[in-house]
């Protein structure tokens, strides 16, 4: 394969998942902004996406909300979007620029078969610093840069011209030359250009077979020229060889051309009617449109024509990015739900322009660059404010986000049983049970039956699926995980779990890491810990018994367990 290309390997698992077809602009100029949850998304994160997506495409239709998830799906958030009869939002691996969010996606191309005369007139035309060129399968051959076009003209100052490079048909030059063809046939040239401006006796010893002569109205230099056997006579200024000089031509086999170009445009135009294949660079820089800009922006200003072509698979043209794209890019847009910590958002955060953030925690450590609407509302659920949003701007979510939406209330509620749960929650909650005219305790009820069993899910996954980082003094973070069960059966497998924890503390460089395993029937909670106990003995004023606290009535990490353990850092 012809080429440089510059791409970095994704991120682990990104290549087996689907990624958002994002782009700077999308759906005739409307702009892009991802709805996005947290990092390990459970239901209130996937459902609050999927739902302020909705509401905010009906009240700003001047941009394309896009709810996306930063995570593989529990157990339960697929049987509340089977249940709902809802797709699963698609994966976003970072909200860094890629290429594809910067590209020109609109530009010409050329076949390297075009003359290239015909390319340099589109590049002036498009106001292009170059241009791509592509094979008879429309695959990416070579680019054509301004560079380029004015060293051939640099060089051919210096140099005899000619047509070596690759051969010029004659109907490319009688289009270059704006000419019309007097005689002979359609044939390929590659010998040297002349120009015959001296008197006959002083002619070059070396014009020959195969080459071009350009000459004005001189029938003795005409006549001169075919008998040395030249592949092409061009005459200047529109004139026309006389019909002995036709007839010689056509006996020694020499095609004939009249131009109405004067004698040094003309040999000028000839040498750009040769295929642009003849001139292109055939080792142009290509990237993928999913590549991370900055990986790429080093290489592309390094370029003698900084610039490089997006491909395809098939190594097809798909966009264009050269410094201009570079230079200031629009960042791209996300608008944050259920969470406000920079750890637990899409990777390259930082880089994005925050649109807005709807949160029911408490405020993170997420930084913006310009004011943005931030909403911090002490619910037991975000998606009791997404419901709430709806109702204010008398609008009701279709049935399948009512449905996630009730079961995220219900899910982060437990049942509406959660310390957290407030009145707003109870209302939200009627109100859905309306929409959807179903008993949403039983809803509820099934929903945790049917999804609590995890005796067969890998303990690494049990103390991954459902994680929240907080940091901590000195750049220092814990882990506090939390599953929700019906029994507490789980607990037979402790010595695993906190096996997977202490791995899951060393692979992440932890303060401590730990385990809530909330019984939803009982109302109480088995704390199985790895690290430095003493915040947490602290924080509940308790020593750890075998690893692990005995927390009866606690449900909510959000209420009950970051906010002590926090304190007690």
């Amino acid at each position: 394969m012809r080429g440089r290309h510059v791409s970095r390997p994704r991120a682990r698992g990104e290549a087996s998942r689907p990624t958002p077809a994002g782009r700077a602009l999308d759906n005739g100029g409307v702009s892009t902004i991802y709805v996005t949850g947290h990092r390990n998304p459970d239901t209130d994160s996937i459902a609050s996406a999927i739902g302020y997506a909705e509401l905010k495409r009906r009240l700003d239709p001047r941009h394309d909300y896009v709810p996306v998830r930063l995570g593989d799906v529990n157990a339960q958030t697929a049987w509340v979007l089977e249940r709902a009869g809802a797709p699963e939002p698609e994966f976003l691996p970072h909200i860094m620029l890629r290429v594809r969010d910067v590209m020109r996606e609109s530009f010409p191309t050329a076949s390297h078969r075009e003359p290239i005369r015909r390319v340099g007139r589109t590049m002036a035309r498009e106001d292009l610093e170059l241009m791509p060129i592509v094979d008879d399968d429309g695959a990416l051959a070579g680019v054509m840069t301004e560079r380029t076009l004015a060293r051939r003209y640099i060089r051919e100052s210096r140099e005899p011209t000619s047509l070596s490079d690759a051969a010029a048909s004659v109907a490319a030059i009688v289009e270059v030359t704006e000419g019309r063809l007097v005689a002979g046939e359609e044939r390929e040239i590659a010998g040297r250009v002349w120009v015959l401006a001296m008197a006959v006796e002083s002619l070059p010893g070396d014009i020959g077979e195969g080459d071009v002569v350009v000459v004005g109205d001189r029938p003795d230099a005409q006549r001169r020229a075919v008998e040395l056997g030249v592949a092409l006579l061009v005459t200047s200024n529109g004139t026309v060889p006389s019909e002995e000089v036709l007839a010689l031509a056509r006996e020694h086999g020499t095609t004939v051309v009249s131009s109405p170009l004067d004698s040094y445009v003309t040999s000028r135009m000839v040498t750009l009617s040769a295929p642009s294949r003849a001139l292109m660079n055939a080792e142009p820089l290509t990237v993928r449109p999913d590549d991370v800009l900055a990986d790429v922006a080093e290489e592309i200003n390094a370029m003698d024509y900084r610039a490089a072509i997006a491909v395809d698979g098939r190594r097809r043209p798909m966009g264009l990015i050269t410094h201009a794209e570079l230079a200031d890019p629009e960042p791209r847009r996300v608008l944050l739900v259920d969470h406000a910590e920079e750890a637990q958002s899409a990777p390259g955060v930082e880089q994005a322009e925050i649109v807005e953030i709807l949160d029911h925690h408490h405020i993170g450590s997420i930084e913006t660059k310009v004011p943005v609407t931030a909403t911090f509302d002490p619910v037991g659920s975000t998606a009791t404010l997404v419901v709430e949003r709806f109702r204010q701007n008398g609008m009701e979510p279709t049935p399948p986000t009512a449905t996630l939406l009730l079961g995220a209330v219900l899910s982060d509620t437990v049942i509406l049983n959660s310390p957290t749960t407030t009145e707003r929650d109870n209302a939200v909650v009627e109100y859905l049970e309306r929409v959807l005219a179903l008993d949403a305790t039983a809803f509820g009820r099934e929903m945790f039956e049917q999804t609590s069993d995890v005796s067969s899910v890998d303990a690494d996954d049990i103390v991954r699926r459902d994680a929240k980082e907080y940091t901590v003094g000195e750049g220092r973070t814990i882990c506090i995980a939390q599953i929700e069960t019906v029994g507490l059966q789980i607990l037979e497998r402790r010595d695993e779990l906190q096996e997977a924890l202490e791995r899951l503390r060393e692979a992440k460089d932890y303060l401590l890491c730990a385990l809530m395993v909330t019984d939803i029937l009982g109302k109480n909670t088995k704390m199985l810990v790895a690290g430095d106990p003493v915040p947490l003995e602290r924080a509940f004023g308790q020593e750890l018994d075998n690893g692990a606290l005995d927390l009866p009535g606690v449900m909510s990490r959000k209420k009950q367990v970051a906010p002590k353990v926090l304190g007690a850092l």
